[in-house]
Order: structure tokens, then C-alpha cells, then sequence
């Protein structure tokens, strides 16, 4: 094998407006989705890049404005919801000439920053944050100068767009719920968030004050009880061997993620505890994983897809200039009774 022969020379866009018989200006518009092209303008340099494979560099067309990339941070990919919400996030953005492009730091504030850093780095167009623990000074500063959209955080901000959860009102159709079924001791499972980002109104603050709140309506705040653990089967499993293995244990409950839920009810199974005959146990997003034949676990519906497309079209309105300030977008819970709740027993 001869060496260094063979390596296909990189079309450029000088290339691609000589085989359609365009300027590069024209060419340049065409992939900048131009106001004023026509549409046979359009066809005849979208062929041309069609016939030649052509791929522009993310570093030129960043020079000329834009990137046409959008970056997505998430703590970690086990998370079912996320699924949901990156579905609406592609479904959005699908006939567009953006492309998502994910970073799934893990929950430190750290790996969180340098994360959103390094896609700032690259010339993303824009930033799609989900309940970022990076502190709130930094995407503040980072929105100032990259289009951002926030989901999940309730703090408002004129430099940023939010998509958020009625998370308070969803922690209340839980409680009703479970009151109506007859439960007194409902513990809550939620995240602990981390106490230096500076966010005063995470998912889980809202949550848990809805939750307080619920408890106290039926009378039940002596019963008020939060543990704090991280939003992942791991978590879950530990918040459930803590709360279920005494004699003492809650009759339900409740967790502000279907991961964590899921992780509560293999804490259960391994102490030889029923669902729901002995605990009933309800999770938070209503993902996919919820309404398996085997699961059927009760959950609250915060319509991941639709908050991941609202993003998305946010964020666009956003980096093509259509709008310049910001939205707070709110989704309204919606309660799914499954199989894993029923009356405590006697």
C-alpha cells in the first residue's frame, strides 16, 4: 500500500458555487437560509452540495455568524425524562438546518460548567440547559452572549428564556391522591440540589413546597417528611432501604423522578415489601419506562416532549433575532393512576 496517496481533497464552498454557477456570495446565502433567495437559487445550490458531499467547516461558518449547532446539557443519560425531552428538542428542530449536539456532564457543578464552556467554545448557536447545578452567576453571564433556554429552573430572568413544570401543583395532585386512598404517612423523595448554584427556585424546591404545602392542607404536616438523595436508580434504592426497612415506614411514596421511583421499589422488593400492598409508590414525568406491563407505576405527566419542543423554538426565535426578550413557559401536570397505588393496608 502506497503511503499518503489516496486522501480525497475537502470540497469548499469555492467548489460548490463553480459547480452550480454561483457566486460564493449566493452559496453563502443558501446555507445562511437568507431572506430574498429564490427558490430555483435554493435548488441549484443544494444540488450542487448534494452531488459534491459537501461539508462546510463548523469553524468557518461560525466565522460568517452562525453554526447551525445547538448544544444540550444534561447530568446523565439514565435518565428516561431526558429521552422525552431531547424527542420534542429533535422533533422541533427537525426540518431546520440545526443539529443537537449532547453533553451529558454528570451532576457536579464543576463538569457542568466546563461542559456549557466548551460548547460556548465551539460556536454553538445556541444553549438548551436542564436543570443545570452550574451556579446561576455563570449562565447568566453565558446567556449574555449565547442564546440560552433554561428548563426547569423557575428563577426568571431577562437574559434567558425558561420552560418549567408546575412542579407545586403537581406535588399536590400526589398528595390528594394518596389522601384519598387513605394514606397519612406520605414521604417525599427529591433531589438535594446543590446549595452553592445560587438557583432559589430549582424543580425540587418547588416541589417540596408544594408537597409541604399539600401535607398541611389535609392536616398532615406532622407527617411532613423529605429525603434527599440524587435523581437516579442509585439514589432511589438508598432513599428506599432508609425509609422502608423500619417498622415505622411510610405508606407511600413519592419520588420527583420516575428513576428515583423505580430505584425506591427495588429497595422495596429486596426487603420482601409489596407494591402497593405494602407502600404505594408514584414517580414524577411519566416516561415511557412507567407504563411498562410489569411497572405500571403511578406518575405525573409534565409533557417532556412538549417542553424539549418549546425549547427548542424559544431558543431558534432567539438566534435568528425574532424576538429579544425573554419567556417563562410553564406546562400544566397531569396525574396517570397506575397499578403501584392503592388504600394502605390495615
Amino acid at each position: 500500500m502506497q503511503q499518503g496517496s489516496s486522501r480525497k481533497k475537502r470540497v469548499t464552498i469555492t467548489d460548490v458555487a463553480q459547480h452550480a454557477g454561483v457566486s460564493t456570495a449566493a452559496v453563502s446565502k443558501v446555507m445562511r437560509n437568507a431572506y430574498g433567495v429564490s427558490t430555483a437559487m435554493k435548488e441549484k445550490v443544494r444540488a450542487a452540495i448534494a452531488e459534491l458531499d459537501y461539508r462546510p467547516q463548523a469553524a468557518a461558518r461560525g466565522m460568517r455568524g452562525r453554526t447551525y449547532t445547538i448544544g444540550v446539557l444534561l447530568d446523565n443519560i439514565r435518565n428516561t425524562f431526558f429521552a422525552d425531552i431531547l424527542d420534542g428538542i429533535r422533533d422541533e428542530l427537525h426540518a431546520s438546518e440545526y443539529t443537537v449536539l449532547i453533553g451529558a456532564a454528570g451532576f457536579g457543578a464543576d463538569a457542568q460548567s466546563k461542559t456549557i464552556q466548551s460548547m460556548a467554545d465551539r460556536q454553538m448557536d445556541g444553549l438548551i440547559l436542564i436543570a443545570p447545578s452550574t451556579p446561576r452567576a455563570e449562565v447568566l453571564t453565558m446567556a449574555e452572549t449565547t442564546p440560552t433556554v433554561v428548563i426547569g429552573h423557575h428563577d426568571p430572568s431577562d437574559l434567558h428564556d425558561s420552560v418549567v413544570d408546575a412542579d407545586g401543583a403537581g406535588a399536590g395532585l400526589v398528595v390528594d391522591h394518596l389522601v384519598s386512598l387513605g394514606h397519612r404517612k406520605i414521604t417525599l423523595v427529591s433531589a438535594q440540589g446543590a446549595r452553592s448554584s445560587k438557583w432559589t427556585r430549582t424543580p425540587e424546591i418547588v416541589l417540596t413546597s408544594g408537597y409541604t404545602e399539600a401535607m398541611g392542607r389535609h392536616g398532615l404536616g406532622d407527617e411532613t417528611t423529605v429525603c434527599r438523595v440524587a435523581y437516579s436508580d442509585e439514589g432511589g434504592y438508598k432513599a428506599g432501604m432508609s425509609l422502608l426497612a423500619g417498622e415505622d415506614r411510610p405508606t407511600a411514596v413519592m419520588a420527583g423522578a420516575d428513576v428515583a421511583a423505580l430505584g425506591v421499589w427495588r429497595a422495596a422488593h429486596e426487603l420482601g415489601l409489596r407494591v402497593p400492598e405494602d407502600v404505594s409508590i408514584v414517580g414524577y414525568n411519566n416516561t415511557a419506562v412507567a407504563d411498562l406491563a410489569t411497572v405500571q407505576l403511578t406518575s405525573v405527566d409534565q409533557a417532556g416532549h412538549n417542553m424539549g419542543a418549546t425549547a427548542a423554538r424559544l431558543l431558534i426565535e432567539r438566534v435568528e433575532s425574532r424576538r429579544d426578550h425573554a419567556v417563562q413557559t410553564s406546562m400544566t401536570p397531569r396525574l396517570v393512576v397506575r397499578r403501584s397505588t392503592d388504600a394502605p393496608r390495615a
